[in-house]
């Protein structure tokens, strides 16, 4: 059996997507705080983490683009846990609904490998160039019942100038209640054979996006 780790680490200073601010990780109490409270010997500490949901690599959930959508605390374990994987690997800026040609995706995590992972900490990883779906991939995926769809770009949107603000792909997957993971790494390690795949948030109310420990396990136990 294989674990491949397809998650981003987080650390302080860096932050992923432009314009949002970096997380800061730092101490509530530290190893030396804590002998006032303890027996000799005796030392805990307890680390403090300030960030946006959207930091490293996370999930977006439908509350994340629509008022009335289910968020973190509503999401069904069933749908980021062990679900069967798509591997498609491409390297189109725009995403075509042809990518997605002859291949099930009900019920399973459609996973797009671009590459674009390769630029991560570094001013290009932002740029307006990153690949992303096309609006029509999306419609697409919903109507076929994809189950999680997930990217190694900064954005599963195309977020140009001639983009204009729209979303259509999130837009059109959380409407359909179809989770997003963005930021993957490493998805090019996955060989073409079967695989399952994982991406758990914590499970907080009120929030609709949140940093995952995403995952593909290929092989048997």
């Amino acid at each position: 059996m294989r674990i491949i780790d397809l998650s981003h680490e987080i650390g302080t200073g860096f932050a992923a997507y432009p314009g949002l601010p970096a997380p800061v990780i730092d101490d509530y109490l530290s190893w030396e705080d804590s002998h006032r409270a303890y027996h000799p010997g005796t030392e805990f500490r307890i680390g403090r983490i300030t960030m946006v949901g959207n930091t490293g690599t996370y999930l977006d959930t439908p509350a994340h683009r629509y008022r009335d959508g289910f968020d973190l605390s509503g999401l069904p374990l069933e749908v980021v846990v062990e679900l069967p994987g798509v591997l498609v690997r491409t390297g189109a800026r725009a995403i075509p609904p042809a990518a997605f040609a002859g291949l099930q995706v009900r019920d399973r995590a459609v996973l797009i490998s671009t590459g674009w992972c390769r630029h991560w900490k570094t001013a290009r990883y932002g740029g307006r160039d990153h690949p992303h779906l096309t609006a029509e991939a999306a419609d697409l995926l919903a109507e076929r019942g994809a189950g999680l769809v997930g990217i190694d770009s900064v954005n599963i949107d195309d977020t140009s100038p001639d983009s204009a603000g729209r979303r259509p792909v999130h837009s059109a997957l959380l409407a359909a209640g179809i989770p997003i993971v963005e930021h993957l790494r490493d998805l090019e390690k996955l060989d073409d054979g079967p695989f399952t795949f994982t991406a758990v948030p914590v499970k907080v109310r009120g929030l609709a996006t949140f940093p995952v420990r995403a995952y593909a396990r290929q092989g048997s136990r």
